[in-house]
C-alpha cells in the first residue's frame, strides 16, 4: 500500500466518524497537500459536508503565501468554510535582544503592519477565550474547543499536516505509544479535549511524496517554493513559517532577494530583523564556530555581553545562570562514565555521586562552572562559553544550556508537550 492509498483509508475513517472536520492550513506544502487531499476526497465521494479551513494569519509573511491562501479559498468556497484568524496573540521571536515575542495585528502597530487585514476575517473579539497572555500555539488548541462548541458537534477533528520525517518531536508525537489519548487506538490521532482530536493523516509521507502528489494530481501549491528552489534552498529545508522564529534566522535574508518590498516592512516591524537577516546563521549570532575576542575569558565576555542588554533581559539571563550554578553545585548533572573520566583527565574538580532519581545508568556530577573545556561531550558541561552562545543566539529561554525553566516557561513547555503528545 502506498502512502497515498493509506491516507485515503484514513480519510474514509475520519469523514465517517467525525461530524465536524477542519484542516489547519498554514499555506505551506504539507498543509496544502492535506487540504487538497480532503477536497478531492469530498468531491470524489460526493459528501454532503463543508470542510472547515483554519488559517492563522501572521500578518508578516511572503506575499506569495498570502496570494496562495487567497486563491485556495476563492477556488474552493463552494466546499470549504473558512476561519481566517487575525489575532494579536504572542508569537516567539529570536531576532531581538530586547523582546522575546511580538504580536501580529497589534492595534498600536497598525501604521507599520506588514500586510493589510483581509476582509471577513476573525479577530480577537470573536473569541471569548482570547486574552493578552495567550500564545499562538495556545490559541490553536483553544480554537478547536471553541469550534466544537460553536458547531455543537458530537466529535470534532482537526487535520494537521505534520510529517514524522520533519523532526524527532513529530516522530514522537505519533510513535510515543500513549494509546489512551488516541481515538479508537489509532496512533495518528491525539485527543485534545473530550471528543476533540488532532489527526495526522500524512504523518508517514516524505518530502518527495509531497511534491510527487502535487505533480501527479496537478494541485496548486505555494509558488514561493519555486523561488526557494531558484535561490538554491534544498527541498528538505524549505519552510513557510513566521520569519522571526529561531529556525528561520538563517533564511531570513531570503526576504531581501525574493520580496524586497516585504523585507522593507519587516525591518521596521520587529526589532533586530535587519541584523538577524545579515548575520543570522553566522558566527556573529553563535550559529557556527564562535571565537573568543582577544583579551577576554569566556566569563568576562559573558559579562560584557550582559552589560550591553536592557536590564530586564539581562536579569533574565542572570536568573537562569544562578539557577544552573546552584543545580550543578547541589544536585549535579548526570554524565556518562566516559565523560566523567575525561573530566578527571583534564584535572577538573568534580564530585561524583552514587545514584540519581533519574532513570539512567549515568551518575550525578557536582561541579563549578568552567570557562570552557575541550572534551567530546562539551555540550553537557556547564561553561560560560555556552552561556555566551545563548546570549548571541537571543536564546531567551536558554534552551542551548538546558536550564531549569521558570514557572511561565514550564507552563509554555507543558502546553507544547500536550499538543505534540510528548511524555
Amino acid at each position: 500500500m502506498t502512502v497515498y492509498e493509506a491516507t485515503q483509508e484514513r480519510l474514509a475513517r475520519i469523514f465517517a466518524d467525525f461530524d465536524n472536520v477542519y484542516v489547519s492550513f498554514s499555506g505551506g506544502k504539507d498543509s496544502g497537500v492535506l487540504l487538497n487531499l480532503c477536497i478531492d476526497y469530498i468531491k470524489k465521494h460526493q459528501l454532503d459536508v463543508r470542510l472547515g479551513v483554519f488559517h492563522l494569519d501572521y500578518e508578516a509573511q511572503y506575499q506569495n503565501t498570502i496570494q496562495y491562501v487567497n486563491e485556495t479559498i476563492e477556488q474552493n468556497k463552494d466546499i470549504i468554510e473558512v476561519y481566517r484568524c487575525c489575532v494579536p496573540f504572542k508569537v516567539p521571536t529570536c531576532t531581538s535582544m530586547f523582546q522575546n515575542y511580538w504580536r501580529p495585528w497589534e492595534k498600536s502597530a497598525k501604521h507599520i503592519w506588514v500586510s493589510s487585514m483581509p476582509e471577513n476575517c476573525y479577530t480577537e473579539k470573536d473569541f471569548p477565550f482570547f486574552n493578552n497572555k495567550i500564545w499562538d500555539y495556545d490559541f490553536q488548541e483553544r480554537f478547536s474547543l471553541w469550534l466544537h462548541e460553536q458547531k455543537q458537534a458530537k466529535r470534532t477533528c482537526c487535520l494537521v499536516g505534520i510529517r514524522t520525517q520533519e523532526s524527532l518531536f513529530r516522530w514522537w508525537a505519533i510513535h510515543s505509544g500513549r494509546s489512551y489519548r488516541n481515538y479508537a487506538g489509532l496512533k495518528w490521532t491525539k485527543q485534545v479535549y473530550d471528543n476533540v482530536f488532532n489527526v495526522y493523516p500524512i504523518y508517514d509521507w516524505t518530502t518527495e511524496d509531497i511534491w510527487t502528489a502535487n505533480a501527479r494530481f496537478d494541485w496548486t501549491y505555494n509558488r514561493l517554493y519555486d523561488l526557494y528552489y531558484q535561490a538554491g534552498v534544498s527541498l528538505e529545508t524549505m519552510r513557510v513559517a513566521s520569519p522571526f522564529l529561531s529556525a528561520a534566522q538563517d533564511s531570513l535574508k531570503l526576504y531581501r532577494v525574493i520580496e524586497p518590498h516585504t523585507w522593507g516592512k519587516l525591518v521596521s516591524r520587529v526589532n533586530g530583523v535587519n541584523f538577524a537577516g545579515i548575520y543570522g546563521g553566522s558566527t556573529t549570532m553563535g550559529w557556527k564556530s564562535i571565537s573568543l575576542p582577544k583579551g577576554h575569558t569566556w566569563k568576562s565576555y559573558m559579562c560584557f555581553l550582559l552589560n550591553t542588554l536592557p536590564e530586564r533581559i539581562r536579569n533574565n539571563y542572570l536568573s537562569k545562570l544562578e539557577t544552573s550554578m546552584k543545580f550543578w553545585r547541589e544536585k549535579g548533572g548526570c554524565l556518562s562514565a566516559k565523560t566523567i573520566q575525561e573530566l578527571f583527565d583534564a584535572g577538573v574538580e568534580i564530585e561524583v555521586g552514587d545514584s540519581t532519581n533519574y532513570r539512567t545508568n549515568k551518575k550525578p556530577v557536582r561541579m563549578e562552572y568552567l570557562d570552557d573545556i575541550d572534551i567530546s561531550d562539551f555540550n553537557l558541561i556547564p561553561t560560560y562559553k555556552r552561556m555566551c552562545i545563548c546570549i548571541l543566539k537571543n536564546d531567551h529561554a536558554c534552551k542551548y544550556m538546558g536550564f531549569t525553566l521558570t514557572k511561565n516557561e514550564k507552563e509554555k513547555r507543558k502546553a507544547i508537550m500536550k499538543k505534540y503528545n510528548l511524555p
